[in-house]
């Protein structure tokens, strides 16, 4: 995250375009990964910001394998997710117009681990249990996964 956080410096909590890059991990039951975020508390996917140059795909790949502990073998575009239900102000105060890239991703390797100091916890959702409290940003491609 150096590029956002180098434009922050300058910028403070002022809004700012963000591209992100995200993957929803679906395991051979068809349960999702969610990640417990640390900063909001809610569950979510695996992403993040792209960085200056890095092309999209190795972004979610990228941001897959530090929050979780795992290579992602395979992934297959959802989506490109945007607009104003895309706006977030984190937790921190710092606001963001979000351009969410997410992919799915069926196949990995590794051994899984949460990231510390980003993410409490790992589980697996079947479907119809994903939680409620489901971190603003990723509502829009989640209800799309989930067809709701």
């Amino acid at each position: 995250m150096g590029y956002v956080r180098d434009i922050r410096r300058k910028i403070g909590h002022d809004p700012l375009l963000i591209v992100g890059a995200s993957v929803i991990a679906v395991n051979d039951k068809g349960e999702l990964l969610l990640q417990k975020r640390s900063d909001n508390g809610c569950w979510g996917y695996h992403g993040g910001c792209v960085e200056l140059d890095e092309c999209v795909a190795d972004a979610a790949r990228r941001e897959f394998w530090e929050e979780t502990g795992l290579f992602a073998e395979d992934l297959t575009l959802l989506g490109v997710f945007s607009g104003p239900e895309m706006a977030y102000t984190y937790p921190n105060g710092d606001r963001a117009s979000i351009v969410d890239v997410v992919f799915v991703c069926r196949t990995w390797t590794g051994e899984m681990r949460p990231q510390n100091g980003e993410v409490n916890e790992l589980h697996f959702f079947a479907p119809e249990d994903v939680p409620d409290n489901i971190s603003p940003p990723n509502m829009p491609a989640l209800k799309a996964y989930l067809g709701k």
